[in-house]
């Protein structure tokens, strides 16, 4: 029997053992070893071989049985897609791992989705504020009760470590209480008439249905962003989440269904940008899209909404400045260094991707960076221990892998730590890149105007506030800038200067609280703020009402003049 086992081996085999126990009992019953030749041996590894493909078979089945299948949420039932085809969502830390099956939807499924938050439209606009509210506040507790499985499910489908997405769900929290609570508010306003004997005022009245489309990198925040002010002015949605995270969204919508959000309120429809976010886009019944994504996509979204008149928020993207001054705490300033350009692998819209460092400062401060990036620990999310995840997906690697390679060949700034995909042992499987620092940049490099979203930063050498102000300044867009100083005067000048949306004084570019307005200027959005109570302008409407209780006509202007 051993020689078998070696023929065996010596083909490249391992026998299962149920084979080689077969083998075993052959040879024992028979009693001649001259039959375990070279062609018993064959024989017996034909049969094994097509016994593994077979146990392989078997198992990937089990694996596709195993892989949950979702479903779209349309008018209160969770329905198969019209084409009945189904979409992989894969973990990015182990691409082996498949997270689920999601809706390959088509425009059919969009159209029986707004048709269904039509329906339910009329109900829920006149269903009053403080009740709308009692069904958010529902909403955050349930939530909080899930709010651990709700982040070991995120960090699985889009990678950012575990606190990041306990962070995530819990800004749905916020965000979910932030809205409740204006259900017993959502104010107007009164103002005097020009006229005598009449009462002027102003009220909030809902758009109608919106279209949500919403991205990858914070799953269940966004979403939350959004439907929760739509819901709570009285609006009916129609969700389109990311391809890449649609189950964050799906556990959100099953919140609101257990909720008892009533059916048609709230829809979400899975499937890609081009089809079904292309769909929503363009349907006639949707009176408003907010769209939250990459500046070359806002721009088509925003230009099939002026198509057909329909309202469009935009909130885009962002090439973020740290300025640090030769009087910074440095420590803090690497702290926030850190954590702004490489929290959620440079995956933010907010992320601190341009450094800018006074230069009495700036080896020390470079020096300090770079050693912290080193000691970043990258693995998978779901490992406590794992300091940074992976990128979202196969595209994300090959777009910053090529920013990297555009900062050395084409920009040629210094390459001080990182540019490299980690390929080896527990990264086999996932989309793993070093945290990257360049240093020794110009700001008109390319790595220094465009956004790369990924773990890359530049550190940019400045003699001055002023300069530093004017390279902060110096890109199309305008999200989020801060500065490191402990001199009050220069502090608020650069906050003065900087044309941003969002700024920070002694903390990253990250970090935005919900009853805060967030937006930006230039390229980043066009002109709405996401958040704060700043947000309901987006989702409501003001109708100006007069009431004139003289008993006679009375002509603004004309009568006004008359008085006079």
């Amino acid at each position: 029997m051993k020689r078998f086992h070696a023929i065996a081996r010596s083909h490249g085999f391992k026998l299962i053992p149920s084979l080689f126990q077969a083998g075993q009992r052959f040879a024992s019953v028979e009693r001649n070893r001259n039959l375990i030749d070279h062609s018993f041996a064959y024989h017996f590894m034909v049969q094994a071989r097509k016994a593994v493909r077979r146990k392989k078979n078997e198992r990937a089945a089990a694996r596709r049985t195993a892989v949950k299948t979702y479903y779209n949420y349309i008018g209160g039932e969770w329905v198969r897609p019209a084409a009945g085809e189904f979409f992989e969502n894969i973990n990015p830390a182990d691409t082996r791992d498949v997270v689920g099956r999601f809706p390959l939807s088509t425009a059919e499924d969009i159209a029986r989705a707004v048709e269904a938050a039509a329906d339910a439209f009329d109900r829920w606009r006149r269903t009053p504020a403080p009740r709308r509210a009692e069904l958010l506040f529902r909403l955050g507790e349930i939530l909080v009760r899930n709010k651990e499985r709700f982040a070991a499910e995120m960090t699985r489908e889009m990678g950012k470590v575990l606190k990041e997405t306990g962070g995530d769900v819990q800004e749905a929290i916020d965000c979910t209480y932030f809205a409740a609570g204006e259900g017993r508010r959502l104010h107007g306003f009164t103002t005097p008439s020009e006229l005598p004997d009449k009462f002027a005022m102003c009220v909030r009245q809902p758009v109608g249905i919106c279209g949500l489309i919403t991205p990858w990198n914070f799953p269940m925040a966004i979403p939350s962003w959004k439907l929760m002010p739509a819901l709570i002015c009285g609006n009916t949605v129609v969700l389109k989440p990311a391809e890449d995270t649609p189950l964050s969204a799906i556990n959100l919508v099953k919140a609101c269904e257990e909720a008892g959000i009533p059916p048609g309120v709230v829809n979400v429809v899975t499937g890609y940008g081009e089809t079904v976010g292309a769909a929503l886009t363009e349907h006639a019944g949707v009176r408003l899209i907010s769209f939250t994504g990459s500046t070359e996509t806002g721009r088509i979204v925003a230009s099939k909404c002026a198509e057909r008149n329909a309202i469009c928020s935009l909130e885009m993207g962002g090439k973020n400045v740290i300025i640090v001054m030769d009087d910074a705490d440095l420590d803090l300033a690497i702290e926030g260094a850190v954590w702004g350009a490489f929290g959620t692998s440079g995956q933010r819209c907010t992320a601190s991707s341009r450094l800018v460092v006074h230069k009495k400062v700036y080896k020390r401060f470079s020096q300090m960076l770079i050693e912290r990036a080193r000691a970043l620990r990258v693995g998978n999310g779901a490992d406590p221990e794992t300091e940074m995840g992976p990128v979202i997906n196969a595209d994300a690697v090959a777009k910053i892998m090529g920013y990297i390679e555009i900062g050395q060949r084409e920009d040629g700034a210094k390459l001080a730590c990182g540019g490299k995909r980690l390929t080896n042992g527990e990264y086999a499987h996932g989309y793993f890149i070093e945290p990257t620092v360049f240093v020794d940049v110009a700001p008109q490099m390319r790595i220094a105007q465009e956004e790369i979203f990924g773990p890359v930063t530049a550190v940019i050498p400045t003699d001055s506030l002023e300069e530093a102000i004017e390279i902060a300044n110096g890109v199309r867009y305008g999200l989020s800038a801060s500065i490191y100083t402990q001199d009050v005067n220069r502090a608020f000048h650069a906050m003065n200067e900087i044309y941003t949306g969002i700024f920070y004084i002694n903390a990253p570019t990250i970090g935005a609280e919900v009853h805060l307005p967030f937006g930006g200027t230039k390229a980043t959005g066009n002109g709405h703020r996401e958040a704060g109570t700043q947000v309901l302008d987006i989702f409501s409407e003001w109708k100006a009402v007069y009431v004139d209780y003289s008993g006679r006509l009375q002509r603004a202007q004309i009568d006004t003049a008359k008085m006079e």
